[in-house]
C-alpha cells in the first residue's frame, strides 16, 4: 500500500493558498478583510504550529461567511483546476499507481476534482462543505492516522511520500518513508528504521 500527501509532495504549492489567491484575483474587495486571518492560519499552518481545534474554532468563521457569497462554488473549483492541474509534478506521474492513496489536509471536496482528473481513485481530505462552509474535521497531523484507520482498518503502509515532519504520524506506521522537496526524493526510513 503507497501513500501520499498532496500539497507540496504530488502537488507543487499548497493548494489552501492557491485557491485563496484564486477568489481573491475575482474578488478582492470581498476577500481584504479575510486576508490577515487567513496568512496567520497559512504561516501556522507551514510552521506546523496550528492545531486542528484552532482550525475549527477560530478561522471555519471565515470560511462560513465567504462560501455564502460564492453562486457556484463546484463550478469554481472545476476552474482553478483548470488553471492549477498543470502544478500536479511528473514524478508522480511516472510512478502514478491505479492502487496510490492520498491523504491530505485539503478539503476532501476539491481534492476529489482533481484525483478523478488525475486518475487517482483513493482519497481522504478534511471534510468540508463547501456550500455552507461548515468544517466537520481537519484531516492533519494525529487525524491523518485516524482517517486513514476508518477507511483502511490497522494496515500497515508499505511506502508513504510527504513533504513535511507534521506526517510523522503516518510516518510512523510507515515501512518506507520518503521525503519531497520540489521534484527531489529522499527516503529518511527503510524497512521501518530511519536512515536520514
Amino acid at each position: 500500500m503507497r501513500v501520499f500527501d498532496f500539497d507540496n509532495t504530488i502537488y507543487d504549492g499548497e493548494s489552501g493558498m492557491d485557491l485563496f489567491l484564486y477568489f481573491f484575483k475575482k474578488d478582492p474587495k470581498g476577500l481584504l478583510k479575510y486576508a490577515p486571518n487567513f496568512l496567520e492560519c497559512f504561516i501556522k499552518y507551514k510552521r506546523g504550529k496550528i492545531t486542528v481545534d484552532e482550525v475549527m474554532n477560530d478561522y471555519s468563521l471565515v470560511l462560513k461567511e465567504y462560501c455564502h457569497k460564492v453562486d457556484d462554488i463546484f463550478g469554481e473549483f472545476e476552474k482553478f483546476w483548470d488553471l492549477n492541474q498543470k502544478k500536479i509534478k511528473d514524478f508522480y506521474y511516472k510512478i502514478q499507481d491505479e492502487e496510490d492513496i492520498i491523504v491530505s489536509a485539503c478539503p476532501e471536496c476539491l481534492l476529489k476534482i482533481i484525483c478523478d482528473r488525475v486518475g487517482i481513485k483513493h482519497y481522504i481530505g478534511s471534510d468540508v462543505d463547501p456550500i455552507n462552509g461548515t468544517i466537520t474535521s481537519i484531516c492533519y497531523k494525529d487525524n491523518k492516522v485516524k482517517a486513514f484507520s476508518q477507511v483502511y482498518g490497522d494496515v500497515q503502509i508499505d511506502e508513504f511520500y510527504t513533504d513535511s515532519m507534521s506526517d510523522k504520524p503516518l510516518m510512523d506506521i510507515s515501512q518506507n518513508v520518503f521525503l519531497v522537496d520540489g521534484d527531489k526524493i529522499i527516503q529518511i526510513k527503510k524497512n521501518g528504521i530511519e536512515i536520514a
